[in-house]
């Protein structure tokens, strides 16, 4: 850990709810000074391109930030992108865990666990990171696509959903695809993860075949979903995503007729 100086060049993550302060397209870097920043109240939690990577929550500042979505920072080297992601997450953890679930005693911030701490009985409270599955299925030379009501600009993308007490990861890909488009899949394989700090989850990434069954979306879940060849494709979710590299990884097997 580097010792903390108004002088020393860093990036610096400016947190405000799932939102982070964009200075001219990135993260700003440089010294505390140059951002009118409190280095006292910033806390490192990862170092970039041999520089440090300072959280800092937009309310210690005398002023007030223009911050984006995290999303704006998609497209951005992946290390960089996760290191921003943990700054939101730790962010999420101070509001949402001020008080002790065991005793209701006040809970702060522990500097060498980063985790929220009770003041009463001293239990730490860690971040809670909830887990995701994320899944791109294929039947043929079709992938399996659905948008989402959220979605407003009518993208479509992957489905997904989040793992269940009990439940294996490759059984909440098949009880989610089962429950959002009635469908059943098989060869159920993991791929890879990625940090998803809206607020605080982690997205496991698998493909899949379809088995059997029709397309009947759940539209309490979804406007729509259907199967899409390579040469009709919708408005796809951003690149950065791990929902678009399973998109991808699936066309580009479906074009090599692998």
């Amino acid at each position: 850990m580097l010792e903390k100086s108004d002088e020393q060049n860093a990036y610096w993550c400016i947190v405000s709810g799932s939102d982070v302060w964009s200075f001219d397209g990135g993260i700003p870097f440089g010294t505390a000074d140059d951002f009118s920043i409190p280095v006292l109240d910033s806390i490192q939690i990862g170092t970039y391109q041999n520089s440090p990577v300072f959280w800092v929550s937009a309310s210690s500042l005398d002023w007030s930030p223009e911050c984006v979505s995290l999303r704006t920072f998609l497209t951005m080297d992946t290390e960089l992108f996760h290191i921003i992601s943990k700054a939101v997450q730790y962010g999420h953890m101070v509001e949402s865990q001020r008080f002790c679930s065991a005793c209701g005693g006040r809970n702060h911030f522990n500097h060498s666990q980063y985790a929220m701490q009770c003041q009463d009985c001293r239990m730490m409270h860690y971040p809670r990171i909830n887990s995701c599955i994320i899944v791109a299925v294929r039947n043929g030379d079709k992938i399996l696509l659905a948008q989402h009501p959220r979605h407003k600009t009518g993208m479509y993308t992957v489905i997904a959903g989040f793992v269940e007490v009990g439940e294996t990861l490759e059984e909440c890909v098949t009880r989610e695809i089962y429950e959002e488009t009635g469908i059943k899949v098989s060869n159920i394989r993991y791929q890879a993860s990625q940090p998803w700090a809206f607020p605080s989850n982690i997205m496991t990434g698998f493909l899949a075949d379809y088995a059997s069954g029709e397309i009947k979306p759940d539209y309490s879940e979804l406007s729509d979903a259907k199967w899409f060849g390579v040469d009709e494709l919708p408005d796809l979710a951003p690149v950065g995503t791990i929902a678009r590299t399973l998109i991808e990884q699936t066309l580009t097997a479906i074009r090599n007729g692998v």
